[in-house]
Formats: structure tokens, sequence, C-alpha cells
């Protein structure tokens, strides 16, 4: 068999091409006055800022003070420079360096590398292996984000944050899924052209974003594609609309998050950074 490895981490950011960078959109804030004065942002009662950050992986407590002190903070858009300032973790909005950070805590995000064989579904009437089995014994309600066929290896998101699952399954956003494939036979020259330009399938014409040939053996070749399109078994159908039979499929990447050198089988909890990725791919 071909090997279907290794998997690439880029760290390119999801969503639509026209969204302004993160350098951009900072340029535009309001930068601090430098006079340490405290914002709207202040809840009586509530959490101190830099502990909400350190809890949120941004560093030691005396790490996320600097980053107060250094003006890189906003909370619910306004700027904090004190340290004193307090917040509610659970109902406001936290930035640093424009990314949006989650301090819900709780708020669950994960990421699983699916076997083929498991069951895009949450349970499963039939009793073959699911989602659920992979999640353990959690209070929260875990929705997954999008599907993946049961036959389909790779990357699926998990998480009870309900308005990201949702805008992160809509096509508005048109976030990128990248896809390694094993298929039957020798690409045509033409492949990634027709690929790029569309193929007609029946439920309409559905084009690639990105296309190539990565390993080819006599009687088989291994391809990385990228699309935005989420429709049912589309990556499949493409590439049989070619002449190249998928063998064995794997999602590599959705939006900003990669697999990598996760392990099949294997769930974690999203990192913060990627987290504030997800939430800026939907502009939340």
């Amino acid at each position: 068999m071909v090997p279907m490895s290794p998997y690439r981490d880029p760290r390119a950011p999801g969503g639509r091409s026209n969204r302004p960078s993160r350098k951009q959109r900072a340029s535009t804030k309001k930068a601090p006055t430098g006079t340490g004065e405290t914002s709207d942002a202040h809840v009586s009662g509530g959490v101190r800022l830099q502990k909400v950050l350190a809890e949120a992986g941004l560093g030691s407590r005396r790490a996320c003070e600097q980053l107060i002190l250094d003006g890189r903070v906003e909370v619910d858009g306004n700027i904090v420079t004190e340290l004193g300032t307090r917040i509610d973790p659970e109902t406001q909005s936290v930035y640093v360096d424009t990314l949006r950070i989650s301090t819900s805590t709780q708020k669950v995000y994960l990421a699983l590398n699916k076997p083929a064989g498991v069951v895009s579904t949450m349970k499963d009437p039939e009793g073959r292996k699911n989602l659920a089995d992979y999640v353990g014994n959690r209070a929260e309600r875990i929705f997954h984000v999008g599907r993946l066929d049961t036959d389909t290896e790779g990357l699926i998101l998990l998480t009870n944050d309900g308005e990201l699952a949702n805008r992160l399954a809509h096509p508005r956003y048109e976030i990128p899924k990248t896809y390694l494939a094993q298929v039957k036979g020798q690409l045509a020259k033409d492949a990634s052209a027709r690929l790029k330009a569309g193929i007609e399938l029946d439920d309409g014409i559905v084009k690639v974003d990105e296309f190539r040939l990565v390993d080819s053996t006599p009687g088989r070749s291994v391809v990385e594609l990228t699309l935005h399109s989420g429709r049912n078994r589309v990556v499949r159908r493409l590439l049989a609309a070619i002449g190249n039979p998928v063998e064995r499929l794997v999602r590599t990447q959705f939006g900003p998050i990669a697999l990598a050198e996760q392990r099949q089988g294997k769930i974690r909890p999203l990192r913060s950074d990627e987290i504030g990725e997800l939430f800026e791919a939907v502009d939340l």
C-alpha cells in the first residue's frame, strides 16, 4: 500500500479569503492610553483577568499580567491595561492580539482522529462504534462538526459550543477541508485542471481549491486536495468522476486545525490559539 503520510501541519487560517488579516485589523484598534485606567469591562465580583488568561493557556500568571500591561488584551472591545480588572469569563469576550480566546469553563473543544469503521454520530441504533465511544462520560452534550463517512478516517471536531459548530458547518463561511486520498490507477495529465475547473456531479458542479499528486506507484496514486464543499461523499464522487476511485481517504485538516501527528483513535483538547482561529474563521 502507498503510504498515507506524512501529514503536513500548515497554520493557514480558515474562513473567507477576503477577511482582513489580524495584523490589518489590529492596526485599526485604538491604542491604550497608558493611564492604566480600567474600562467598562470591569465586573465587580468577577475573576481577575490575568487568572482567566492563564487558565485559558496563555502562559503563567506573570506572563499574562505583562500581556495586560502591554495593552494586548481586549474585553468586550475595550483595551484593558489595569491588573485589577475582573471579568465574567462565561459572558464576556476576551481577545489577545485581536484573536479571541475561549475563557468559558463550560465549553469543550476536541479533535479526534477518527478510524475507519466508526460512525460519525453520537449514538448508533445498530450498536456500531461511534463518536461517543471516544468522548467518554462527559456531562456536556457534545456535537460533532460535520461528518465523515464511516469508511473515511481523519480529523473530526467535537464541541458543546453550538453556535461555533453551526457556523463551521454553514456554507456561508467556506471552511476549507483538506484530504489525503489513495486512489486506483494513474492520474490523467489534466486531472488537476479538471478538478479546479469543476466537475458536474448529480447534485451540481463542485470545484477543488487545491490539488496535487503526492506519490505514485504502478496501479495506485496518492493525492491531496482541498475544497470547501461539505456535500455527502463529495471527495469520493469527485475522484471517481475523473477515473480514480478512492481506496483510502483521510481528512488531514479542517480550517485552521491540522491532524499533524495525532495518532489514529486519539482525541485531544484544542489549544487556545486553535480555538481562537476557529472563532476568527467564522467571525465570532
